[in-house]
């Protein structure tokens, strides 16, 4: 029994009990519904071992918006235990849980794969590439992503979740403060997901490096290939600090050195500046390819180019740069002196300099446009100046004197969510909007989608305004009570309705998706909202080889001026394309990967071993497989091309009669 004791809940509760009784039966609901339906081969063919880049995606996007009401159900449940002084729905314990998973899954398991979900479904398109680079290695950077993100996941259920809080500090991540496994999964999940996004970085960075389209040079990349290029050169010189500081806090919980402990030589602010270094700029990793989702959006429904192009570029690479100089601004208040604290407070003021330039480079992009308020754009629109409050609050922070007030208050976590909802979450549900019909073949129900919007927005604004005045009273964050002598009361309640509407705005999403999978239309075409870039130049459902003859570009616009200019964007004939074969290797590595992480987070050595050894051989096969991928012949491409020609045909023919 002792062996099985250690996989126990160190803290059970009801609601833990209702947990596992939920995951297993949704577990076993999926198992017994594709086994009724006889579609594991289907999977294992079409999406387990596939390396297309547009189901990677979908797989992507699937997993976030999954890690979204995950994490969503995490605010909910904070949010009610503050709503009113003294409430007894979680005990202290319990919230520390919650608040360290929420942090950790709305960052790394949704926020990340979100962001990795568009870029592997827009940026070859954009840059008129048939695939990425490396797609064996894409398909292994989703499946480590995903072992990581089950792995983390499960630590509810066996064996106990963290509790040192998302930025998980020592010496309180220590074993001596930590005693159950629960960091454990942090050091060890992360860690399997980070490295994942570091091949992810290389991949696409090599993708935008090496593989644009005839006449595309680097100054005329569409916006959101610029921003995610970038974010991937952070995430390239970011990630291997949090591999490296996951490693030594690893091996001090499990083997007992002392990187990061307070005696025998250890430093645990060591800790907390490796963190930061890659922490501040993982929060450029996310925002700028929200600012590029934004740039492509607002340009389409304005109907016009977009307003400063190089000044949007040097701008974004002005901000890479600051995001690695100011991580010391998180602790301002840990006795590290007034000169280090005035240098970090300047640079940190400094990056909102150019995060300024492009916010007046959307509105002038707007000013004299024909505005389309499409569900996208009002995302795009609200982002603003809701973005611009979290950005001044983001200034107020950096004044390292008055952080003494702010710091490690409500009005911090106001801040933080001003900025990451408006300048991230805002992004995805607008680019999952505009590119749902590129990539499922039916539009959003606009209606339902402008509800959504408001419900979000609305929700938001009550949810989060109120902190800023309860954090400038002194409401401390990540404290699960307060008495009601404090007077925060009725402040958090209005913060706890605003959740519920977000919530509620959430849900109506998966409505939404419902909802338009059952009525809305098919015959959109390839072009439904009148789009500039080249993703939307070819065919819709995407062909496997997304382009049957590579595109000739002339402009950062390519696909517009094709349109109004009349360039011609594809010339020359059709020729037998190269395309990559399916593996099964990454998706069986991230089960491997799944089980050693598992392994050591319980100390289990053999089957640890075990793990490691089989992740080499399964490399070291891949290092003498003779693999030369597959060609899809002219007289195939033809026939595919004239099928799609015929239904573009009937749609126009029934786009004609309908206007007659």
């Amino acid at each position: 029994m002792e062996f099985f004791e250690r996989f126990a809940i160190p803290h059970p509760s009801p609601m833990i009990y209702a947990s596992m009784v939920a995951i297993a039966l949704v577990s076993i609901g999926i198992v017994v519904g594709i086994t009724y339906f006889k579609k594991w081969g289907y999977l294992w063919r079409e999406w387990f071992t596939t390396v297309d880049h547009k189901k990677i995606g979908i797989m992507y996007l699937i997993s976030a918006l999954l890690m979204l009401f995950r994490g969503g159900a995490d605010a909910i449940l904070m949010r009610a235990q503050l709503s009113a002084p003294e409430m007894k729905l979680l005990d202290a314990q319990h919230y520390n849980e919650i608040f360290t998973t929420h942090g950790v899954v709305m960052i790394i398991f949704m926020a990340m794969p979100f962001i990795f979900a568009f870029m592997n479904l827009i940026v070859p398109l954009q840059i008129g590439a048939r695939d990425v680079a490396f797609p064996r290695l894409n398909a292994l950077s989703f499946w480590l992503f995903f072992a990581g993100a089950m792995l983390f996941n499960i630590s509810f259920v066996v064996g106990g979740s963290p509790d040192a809080g998302w930025t998980s500090y020592f010496p309180l991540a220590g074993n001596d403060f930590s005693t159950s496994v629960g960091t454990n999964y942090y050091m060890l999940a992360i860690q399997i997901s980070g490295i994942g996004s570091l091949m992810t970085g290389i991949n696409m960075m090599t993708t935008i490096l090496k593989m644009r389209a005839p006449g595309m040079t680097l100054m005329k990349m569409p916006m959101f290939t610029w921003s995610a290029f970038i974010a991937n050169v952070i995430i390239v010189f970011a990630f291997p600090v949090l591999t490296v500081a996951l490693l030594m806090g690893t091996t001090d919980r499990l083997f007992g050195t002392n990187f990061f402990t307070t005696t025998n030589g250890g430093m645990d602010m060591l800790w907390a500046n490796f963190f930061w270094v890659w922490g501040h700029p993982e929060v450029y990793i996310l925002i700028l390819p929200a600012f590029g989702l934004y740039s492509e959006i607002i340009s389409t429904f304005s109907g016009r180019n977009l307003y400063g192009y190089k000044s949007m570029v040097w701008s974004m690479v002005l901000i890479s740069l600051l995001s690695f100089l100011v991580w010391t601004h998180h602790f301002f208040t840990m006795g590290q002196g007034a000169l280090t604290n005035s240098i970090f407070s300047i640079t940190t003021m400094a990056i909102a300099v150019p995060t300024g330039v492009k916010i007046f480079n959307w509105l002038f992009t707007m000013w004299k446009g024909k505005i389309r308020f499409t569900v996208p754009m009002l995302y795009s629109v609200g982002f603003i100046p809701l973005f611009t409050i979290g950005g001044v609050t983001g200034v107020m922070l950096a004044m390292s004197a008055a952080d003494y007030q702010y710091h490690n208050t409500m009005f911090l976590v106001a801040h933080f969510h001003n900025t990451i909802i408006p300048g991230v979450v805002f992004a995805m549900l607008a680019g999952l909007t505009y590119y749902w019909p590129k990539f499922f073949g039916f539009m959003l129900n606009e209606k339902i989608g402008k509800s959504t919007f408001w419900l979000l927005t609305v929700g938001f604004v009550l949810a989060f305004f109120p902190m800023y005045i309860t954090g400038l009273d002194g409401q401390a964050r990540r404290m699960y009570t307060y008495s009601e002598a404090t007077g925060f009361g009725p402040l958090n309640m209005m913060s706890f309705v605003g959740a519920g509407l977000m919530a509620i705005g959430f849900l109506t999403i998966v409505y939404n998706v419902y909802y338009s999978f059952k009525n809305s239309p098919r015959d959109i075409g390839s072009d439904p909202w009148d789009a500039r870039s080249l993703e939307w130049a070819t065919h819709t459902p995407v062909p496997e080889y997304n382009f049957a003859r590579l595109p000739q570009v002339a402009s950062s616009e390519a696909f517009w001026d094709s349109k109004k200019k009349g360039h011609k964007l594809f010339t020359g004939e059709i020729k037998d394309i190269h395309m990559p074969n399916n593996s099964g290797v990454p998706f069986i590595m991230g089960i491997i990967f799944f089980v050693a992480g598992f392994s050591f987070i319980f100390a289990l050595w053999v089957p640890a071993v075990i793990s490691l050894i089989g992740i080499f051989v399964c490399m070291t096969l891949r290092s003498f497989e003779k693999d030369h991928g597959r060609h899809i012949h002219v007289k195939e491409i033809n026939e595919i091309e004239s099928q799609y020609e015929e239904v573009q045909g009937s749609e126009t023919r029934s786009h004609k009669a309908t206007r007659v």
